[in-house]
């Protein structure tokens, strides 16, 4: 059976054809566009992909309109019925903005936008994302972000610790954990979170920017196909 997988696209998207292409091209899933002010997602579909970009120009904060298009219930009751959501970067503060996933999204620590390979630690072998990757793998995936210092207060942060939700951290090639590794000063190195349903997943880093070996790595269609394998 063919696997369906959405995109979601706003005014400012910038990585939905990137997206697209290697779901649909690489991949060979079927790919279907979703714009931002259609009220309903598909049918039978198996995924859905919030791609990174500047969703209405992060005027206010990055994520904070996109969160009340006319799209998003329907993302919220897709993702309340269990189906597979990845967010992308902006997708990731959209994702924040619309409450599936804790915490915030501050600018920078160093004030600059950084746009560089990382290398992530993966926590977490039991969930949907990462079931073809083994707990501690290194992961290399190129960030490209202003705002992307995530952070929560206190309660939240033994939340996430405590259901498991801290799946990607920023870490050395050797998979040591510092903040010399942190591109962007997020707490404890945060990359990625997943809900504790591990359904949702929110990452910085764009794994469809590294999915062909022409583009000198295929880490990212590990989090792809673990999605919708």
């Amino acid at each position: 059976m063919t696997v369906r997988v959405a995109i979601l696209t706003f005014p400012g998207t910038n990585c939905d054809d990137d997206c697209a292409h290697v779901l649909g091209n690489v991949l060979d899933y079927q790919v279907l566009r979703v714009w931002h002010k259609d009220t309903e997602l598909p049918d039978r579909l198996d995924g859905l992909v919030i791609p990174g970009g500047f969703s209405y120009g992060d005027y206010l904060r990055a994520g904070a309109i996109a969160r009340f298009s006319p799209i998003m219930p329907a993302v919220q009751r897709f993702a309340e019925r269990g189906g597979p959501v990845m967010g992308i970067c902006n997708g990731f503060q959209i994702l924040l903005e619309l409450g599936l996933l804790p915490g915030a999204m501050l600018k920078n620590a160093n004030g600059r936008f950084v746009c560089r390979p990382v290398h992530l630690k993966v926590s977490r072998h039991d969930t949907r994302f990462t079931r073809s990757i083994n707990e501690g793998a290194l992961l290399q995936v190129p960030v490209a972000h202003a705002e992307g210092n995530w952070t929560c207060d206190s309660a939240t942060w033994d939340r996430v610790c405590g259901e498991g939700m801290d799946l990607l951290r920023y870490c050395h090639a050797d998979g040591v954990v510092d903040r010399a590794a942190n591109p962007n000063g997020a707490r404890d190195n945060i990359a990625g979170l997943v809900n504790k349903r591990g359904n949702v997943l929110g990452l910085m880093p764009h794994p469809e920017r590294c999915s062909e070996p022409l583009l000198g790595g295929t880490d990212g269609q590990l989090l792809f196909k673990g999605m919708l394998g």
